[in-house]
């Protein structure tokens, strides 16, 4: 039975430096990439999949409790409106004419 303790710790490890890589690389990607779309998209991709990755690491810490129902709840949660928000952004910065950026030498 010990050895399933160590398996649990394991996973909540691996999970966790899987938020952990995300939210970095994501955080890197808003302040490299050169226009609002890409960034956008950087964030999103922080956000859901970094997010989710420690909520679910979290869940695994906590065990069967009560709490572990609310953290899965806000996981579901963050995966839904995160990629809706950020596509309503994008979509609203599209229709006000915000254009995207194409490149050097390269025009739309």
């Amino acid at each position: 039975m010990t050895w399933l303790l160590g398996v649990r710790d394991a996973l909540v490890v691996v999970l966790g430096g899987i938020g952990a890589f995300f939210f970095l690389v994501g955080t890197l990607g808003m302040l490299r990439f050169p226009d609002f779309y890409a960034r956008t998209h950087a964030a999103t991709k922080c956000d859901t999949v970094g997010a989710g990755a420690v909520l679910l690491a979290l869940v695994l810490l906590r065990g069967p409790d009560p709490d572990s129902l609310k953290l899965l709840l806000l996981a579901a949660l963050v995966l839904l409106s995160s990629p809706t928000a950020a596509h309503a952004l994008a979509r609203a910065a599209f229709r006000t004419g915000h254009e995207p950026w194409y490149g050097p030498g390269r025009e739309s």
